[in-house]
């Protein structure tokens, strides 16, 4: 598996990534206008989760071009495109097992949502993440189930409405199982120093 990371670190590959993580960053907030439109101000940041986490990588990438970490971002973007990404995933895939049908729009979430846990996930051996970044980025997904399944703020998938107590609950322990992944992947003393080849 050693031989990715040189692939993973190539400057061309690196840019590519970035333009692709700003394009999806922002379909993503436009994909959310129309919840953002009646969304209560406060909690507004709290509203489009996987734009939110694709931006936590755009930072990421930067800062890699750089040469540089931003550990607080890296496990903010680990965490959150790990768990964003499969929840879309898993959403898209009840969709289909209620209706018995999904248009284009949900087979593009699903490869586009497989893309952002993926990506969090191959570049964990060059996090520089500590406890501290961990223990933010917990209080971060954690407050947002808060936000999202007590004050109703989730992201709105009408089909599923009946089933939003099983979704919150799942989702909960999706946001545990993220930050326990993040916690094995980027905190063992064996890392990758990311250097970059053009």
């Amino acid at each position: 598996m050693k031989w990715i990371y040189p692939v993973l670190a190539n400057r061309t590959v690196l840019w590519g990534l970035l333009l692709i993580n700003i394009a999806g960053t922002i379909y993503g907030y436009y994909w959310y206008k129309w919840q953002l439109v009646d969304t209560p101000a406060v909690f507004v940041p709290f509203v489009p989760d996987s734009p939110t986490a694709s931006l936590f990588f755009v930072f990421v990438l930067i800062a890699f071009l750089l040469n540089k970490n931003w550990p607080l971002f890296e496990a903010l973007a680990m965490v959150t495109l790990f768990k964003y990404g499969i929840w879309a995933v898993v959403m898209n895939l009840l969709v289909y097992i209620v209706k018995g049908e999904l248009d284009f729009v949900a087979y593009m979430l699903i490869f586009s949502h497989l893309g952002m846990a993926i990506q969090g996930v191959l570049y964990a051996p060059f996090y520089r993440i500590k406890m501290r970044h961990l223990v933010i980025t917990g209080i971060w997904v954690l407050h947002n189930e808060i936000i999202d399944y007590v004050f109703f703020q989730m992201p709105r998938y009408p089909v599923l409405q009946l089933y939003s107590q099983e979704i919150g609950y799942f989702t909960f322990w999706l946001s545990i199982a993220s930050l326990f992944l993040a916690y094995f992947l980027c905190m063992r003393p064996r890392r990758f120093t990311l250097e970059l080849k053009s």
